[in-house]
């Protein structure tokens, strides 16, 4: 069920470092990400999802848990992940997904083509520097649809110091997020980290294109 798409160049993008971190523990970083749940992760927003059956994209998609619990949940479903280890990762620990496993990386997103009733960036956001985020939330509400919903979840904490990551505040997001013609259906902070990291919690937001966007 599960299909490749794109498997030939990694998209490059100014995360480059992060990749390569995730490339070299990929296999690690699969035991540790799949250690816990889609339901558990998202519990707080997961009421304010679109009802499925939907098109739904899930960016930055690593070892494919999410995209996979999605697939299960009867949602139509591209995943999106530049690193080509994660990618063949997720596709072996969920072959029996109904997902298309696709190459791309934000900002540009260049392979995919819209529009989405619900896009999941999980743990995806902080990669970005101040540059890259308003054309990353331009290009994401591009690819809604009207109605649709974003959802994203925000790490705050000390950033590690062996990749590309930054400490992004969720109200800073959803102020970009309306810049670019989006409504805050939900945003929280002070979430637990699943991981069990005492230093670490987490944003969510759910961000929606408006009906009358369209056109």
């Amino acid at each position: 069920m599960t299909k490749h798409e794109g498997a030939g160049a990694t998209p490059r993008s100014a995360g480059d470092g992060v990749q390569r971190y995730y490339a070299e523990f990929a296999d690690a970083l699969a035991e540790r990400y799949e250690s816990v749940t889609f339901e558990e992760v998202h519990a707080e927003v997961l009421h304010l999802l679109p009802a499925p059956p939907a098109r739904a994209a899930d960016i930055g998609s690593g070892t494919g848990r999410d995209a996979a619990a999605l697939a299960r949940r009867g949602y139509d479903v591209v995943a999106v992940e530049p690193v080509p280890a994660l990618r063949e990762v997720a596709a072996r620990l969920h072959a029996d997904a109904a997902v298309t496993w696709r190459p791309g990386a934000l900002p540009a997103l260049a392979p995919l083509t819209g529009a989405f009733d619900l896009i999941l960036l999980s743990a995806v956001w902080m990669h970005l520097d101040a540059d890259q985020r308003p054309r990353a939330m331009r290009r994401l509400a591009e690819l809604l649809a009207p109605a649709g919903r974003l959802v994203l979840s925000l790490r705050n904490g000390p950033p590690p110091a062996d990749r590309r990551m930054y400490d992004i505040p969720g109200d800073e997001t959803a102020a970009l997020a309306e810049r670019c013609g989006l409504r805050i259906r939900h945003l929280s902070g002070g979430g637990v980290d699943r991981l069990g990291r005492a230093d670490v919690h987490w944003s969510h937001l759910v961000l929606e294109r408006p009906e009358e966007a369209a056109g």
